[in-house]
């Protein structure tokens, strides 16, 4: 496995870009796949870049490292530069690049119109091309589940939420929080603070320390590393939630319980695809049911009721007799905008552009 960070790929890149293009047969199977791997961040952020990072692991110990070799770019920022790294991969002759940030899009389809031989895969994105497969997990489902811990536990009913940028994904999760919450407790307040990166302990810190002035108690995110769980354990307020992974060991008294992501299955699955000679564009989105997203265990602070009542949601979620989005649903300026006995269903998610009632945002 190559571990490379911007910098050095743009070096290699540079190398490679007189040598040869190698591109894969449509349908033909393959002794072995050269694969490669852009993150935003790194690995060791404990969250989402380490999440990727294990799976892209498990997936070489199950298909073996004399079929897969890989290569895994870092710290690659959206925007113009990961259009320059993902080019370059495609120049080195990796057959699949996976991307996974959702700004990294507009680069991926660029570049894949420029490389019809090689396969990309851009995680959390929504739009396909003919060598351009997304996927994604249902995030939104475990927000349900802390949002009921949360309504339950909070003795201030101010709940907050760190998210990254205002995009359809991040304000999904909002929603099912604080929805989920409401439940709980019909009075409970969300506030919502936007720290514009998706990894930025100092911001995630400093929105931490400001929300629980507020009167926040309970804290939840959608960033990547474990600051904010710190603060929440500095400050001693009810506690908080991991975002990717287990973030327990950064928070023991804070930290609740986590959103886990389990990306292997899908990884094992794309790359034994190009093996196999059967790689097609495709749409993959996975969640609690399909065990792409997993509660982490449960603080044993958290009282039998509240984690009776949170599993409720969980399982009621898998065998589809609790939805997320259920009607009635009014939003924070009075519209109802799901009736009741209706739900947003999956293709309605993406055009969600308000918040629901409470959420302060």
């Amino acid at each position: 496995m190559k571990l490379i960070n911007r910098r050095n790929a743009l070096k290699i890149g540079g190398a490679a870009a007189v040598l040869p293009l190698i591109g894969t047969k449509a349908f033909a199977q393959k002794e072995k796949v050269k694969a490669a791997f852009v993150l935003i961040g790194t690995p060791d952020d404990n969250g989402w870049n380490y999440g990727h990072d294990l799976g892209r692991q498990e997936m070489i110990t199950a298909l073996g490292a004399d079929r897969v070799e890989t290569t895994v770019v870092t710290n690659v920022a959206e925007g113009p530069d990961s259009e320059r790294v993902f080019r370059e991969l495609a120049q080195q002759g990796h057959d699949i690049i996976f991307g996974t940030s959702f700004g990294y899009g507009d680069a991926m389809l660029k570049v894949a119109k420029q490389f019809p031989d090689v396969k990309f895969e851009w995680a959390t994105g929504y739009k396909t091309a003919s060598n351009l497969s997304i996927y994604n997990a249902r995030f939104h489902e475990g927000r349900s589940v802390l949002g009921t811990i949360s309504g339950m536990m909070s003795k201030t009913g101010i709940g907050a939420y760190i998210g990254s940028f205002p995009i359809p994904e991040v304000v999904m999760g909002i929603n099912a929080f604080h929805l989920a919450a409401r439940k709980a407790n019909p009075d409970f307040i969300t506030k919502v603070v936007y720290v514009d990166s998706w990894f930025d302990p100092a911001k995630e810190a400093d929105a931490a320390r400001a929300l629980i002035d507020q009167g926040v108690d309970v804290i939840t995110q959608h960033t990547d590393g474990p600051a904010a769980l710190q603060v929440a354990e500095e400050r001693g307020i009810v506690g908080g939630f991991g975002q990717g992974a287990d973030m327990s060991a950064f928070a023991p008294k804070a930290h609740l319980t986590s959103i886990i992501d389990i990306w292997s299955p899908y990884y094992i699955k794309a790359v034994k695809s190009l093996l196999d000679g059967n790689w097609k564009e495709g749409s993959s989105w996975e969640g609690l049911a399909g065990g792409e997203v997993v509660i982490g265990k449960y603080n044993e602070k958290i009282p039998a009721d509240v984690v009776a009542a949170a599993e409720a949601v969980r399982t009621g979620i898998i065998d589809g007799s609790v939805h997320p989005f259920a009607g009635p649903i009014t939003d924070n300026k009075g519209t109802l905008r799901v009736e009741a006995g209706d739900v947003i269903d999956d293709g309605e998610f993406w055009g969600v552009d308000w918040y629901a009632q409470g959420v302060e945002a």
